[in-house]
């Protein structure tokens, strides 16, 4: 099968580093889409995690290289770190391995509107002002994740697509959904103060694109919980895409290892020697 075109890509929320990610889904993804433009919205790298218990399996790698591989065809690929890959904030403009780093951007559609791009956590009040209660939130969160692992197990060994047992839980808990929304208004408030048309964004793991007191609020998901990537086709329309089944088994070209060492010395706050 021929992969689809488009004109951008925005993804966030991989989390690589931590075991629920689903970087095989991400991978798959990855080989039946192809953009001009990939823009990663922050939270790719999960470093709290990584800090606390080192975890990289070759599927990591895998992905990292995939990414590597498309900004050597000419794909151009931006990274707007989070605040797990808040590490990644000390160099903007800096680029790595052809992948350009940036605080944030304003993005101009096909059809000529502007989007604020950030990842959103600079107005998660908690990760703000609570650095302690997140940490403690994120390992809380671990639980309903390490159930959506089991099922996920389960459901491919009967052929089922993938379910998001912690995203249905979430969307249960009723201060969870009046935080999303709490969320989304703030955040198009800030589109709305940088004079631009709409906002795309990631952090809470809730994809949606929706139209909200005159601006379009675009959110992309996550790779842990809904498996979401938003697409641009060229005309400047956007589609949600939920990757829920892996549609080709076959294994990754083999690429050169991830330097590791690099990324250890990043999590550090270091600088390596090599990144221009």
């Amino acid at each position: 099968m021929e992969p689809r075109q488009f004109r951008t890509l925005f993804i966030s929320d991989v989390h690589l580093g931590s075991k629920a990610a689903k970087a095989d889904f991400l991978l798959d993804f990855m080989r039946h889409h192809e953009a001009e433009t990939i823009i990663l919205v922050g939270d790719i790298i999960d470093g709290w995690r990584l800090k606390r218990n080192w975890y990289w399996p070759q599927i990591f790698n895998d992905v990292i290289q995939k990414m590597l591989r498309k900004a050597r065809k000419g794909t151009r690929i931006i990274y707007i770190p989070g605040n797990h890959d808040e590490f990644l904030r000390n160099f903007p403009g800096t680029h790595f391995g052809g992948v350009e780093v940036a605080e944030r951007m304003i993005f101009e559609a096909g059809d000529g509107r502007k989007y604020l791009v950030i990842h959103g956590d600079e107005f998660d009040v908690v990760v703000r002002h609570a650095r302690v209660v997140a940490y403690l939130g994120d390992w809380a969160y671990d639980a309903a994740i390490n159930i959506n692992h089991a099922l996920a197990f389960f459901r491919r060994k009967l052929g089922l697509p993938y379910w998001s047992f912690s995203a249905w839980a979430k969307l249960q808990v009723k201060h969870a959904v009046n935080f999303i929304g709490e969320f989304q208004r703030v955040v198009v408030e800030e589109a709305r103060r940088n004079d631009v048309d709409g906002v795309i964004c990631g952090h809470i793991h809730h994809a949606v694109i929706e139209d909200m007191d005159g601006l379009r609020y675009i959110n992309t998901g996550d790779w842990v919980e809904s498996c979401t990537a938003v697409a641009e086709h060229f005309d400047g329309t956007f589609e949600l895409i939920s990757w829920q089944k892996i549609e080709s088994e076959d294994q990754p070209a083999p690429g050169e290892p991830a330097d590791m060492a690099a990324l250890q010395l990043l999590l550090a706050d270091r600088k390596p020697e090599r990144a221009a």
